[in-house]
């Protein structure tokens, strides 16, 4: 895929200055699909699992090789630093193709469908049906101030919002920017599944294991009850897994260098994806009476991850406005999607072709908390 011709970031938005102007009309969900190549919404089967195999494969087979042949001695730490990078890279795209399965967009069979979903996803530690309710969420109000799901900005005129902005400036903007990222990348996606921490402000806290007191039931009404708890069987199986085989190892070293440090890589990258998704300094979010399912979406955000990327993770970071436009689009039919809706509606389509790493470090720096303008709610610098 070519990189999508768009309009790159003013540099003078790192400066804290910004031109507004109005948002360009809105189509409909329909205009929008008619645009689409014909076959986006097909699901063929034998693709997708070969998908699927090729994401375990190239995940646990350096896992078993490493298992058998690497000795776990201090000599060898380089070997093993580039294992749990390039594993926990991998599993990203086990956890994506898990993520197509949430989405409906695997296979015709659901059962199957949820099946495949729910071992991946129970093997990363994920309680899948859990993470579908959430993630359903957060794809129906995309961008949305208060009703929206991960990553929702903190306001400046509210409690939380003061807060981080104090933080901000007691720290500077670059020591807060580093602590912002270990926080995020490290720690952020788990606070997330037992808080809701960044989730909708409106819902309170929240826990994708847990749908009952004292968390709040907005996330999981009780009629999902049963599906959570199931989520969470899912992941205390694997997690019993895990210290039976640190038992029988004898040591809980093996378990911690082959499994849990790439776990943590693959978080990482699930939870710099989602951010820099939906996240900039020139990204709006809108208030209920400005929010509609269209505009949300299209503020989603495509970024140039690189070849090796793209595959391994199956375009998730090159192809996302249209995955949140139209979910159940699989992966391999997202890149021609993508092209169609760049091409149709280039004045609402949009592509940021600033470094990733770059990227990271500016949303991190500068993306605190927003204040109202005249089209949505901005991070502004203060």
């Amino acid at each position: 895929m070519t990189s999508p011709a768009y309009a790159p970031i003013d540099p003078a938005v790192e400066a804290g200055e910004r031109t507004l102007s109005a948002p360009p009309p809105v189509p409909t969900k329909s205009e929008l699909q008619a645009v689409l190549p014909s076959d986006s919404f097909d699901r063929h089967l034998p693709t997708s699992l070969r998908y699927a195999a090729f994401s375990l494969a190239i995940t646990v087979i350096p896992g078993i090789l490493a298992w058998l042949f690497l000795p776990m001695a201090w000599a060898w730490a380089p070997v093993w630093v580039a294992y749990v990078l390039w594993s926990g890279t991998t599993a990203c795209g086990v956890w994506v193709i898990a993520h197509e399965c949430g989405h409906d967009a695997f296979c015709d069979n659901k059962r199957l469908q949820n099946t495949v979903g729910f071992v991946l996803h129970s093997a990363l530690l994920v309680p899948y049906f859990s993470w579908q309710r959430s993630h359903a969420i957060h794809h129906a109000k995309t961008n949305h101030l208060s009703d929206g799901e991960t990553h929702v900005p903190k306001r400046a005129d509210e409690r939380s919002g003061e807060r981080a902005l104090s933080s901000h400036k007691g720290f500077g903007p670059n020591v807060h920017a580093v602590l912002g990222l270990i926080g995020r990348l490290g720690f952020g996606w788990p606070v997330y599944l037992l808080t809701g921490a960044t989730g909708g402000p409106e819902r309170g806290v929240t826990n994708h294991f847990w749908p009952f007191a004292p968390f709040s039931n907005a996330l999981f009404p009780s009629r999902w009850a049963r599906r959570v708890l199931a989520s969470a069987g899912g992941v205390l199986a694997v997690i019993a897994l895990l210290a039976t085989w640190a038992v029988a190892a004898g040591s809980v070293v093996p378990v911690l260098v082959l499994y849990v440090a790439p776990y943590l890589v693959c978080n990482a990258w699930l939870v710099a994806y989602t951010w820099l998704h939906h996240t900039d300094t020139d990204t709006p979010h809108y208030a209920e009476d400005d929010w509609s399912y269209v505009r949300g979406a299209f503020c989603s955000i495509d970024r140039p991850y690189g070849r090796f990327l793209d595959l391994v993770h199956h375009h998730i970071g090159s192809t996302h406005a249209a995955h949140h436009l139209f979910a159940r689009i699989p992966h391999y039919r997202a890149v021609a999607a993508t092209e169609a809706l760049r091409d149709n509606y280039p004045d609402l389509y949009r592509f940021d072709p600033t470094p990733v790493p770059k990227a990271l470090w500016r949303v991190s720096k500068h993306c605190i908390a927003v204040t109202e303008t005249d089209d949505g709610w901005r991070y502004t610098d203060f």
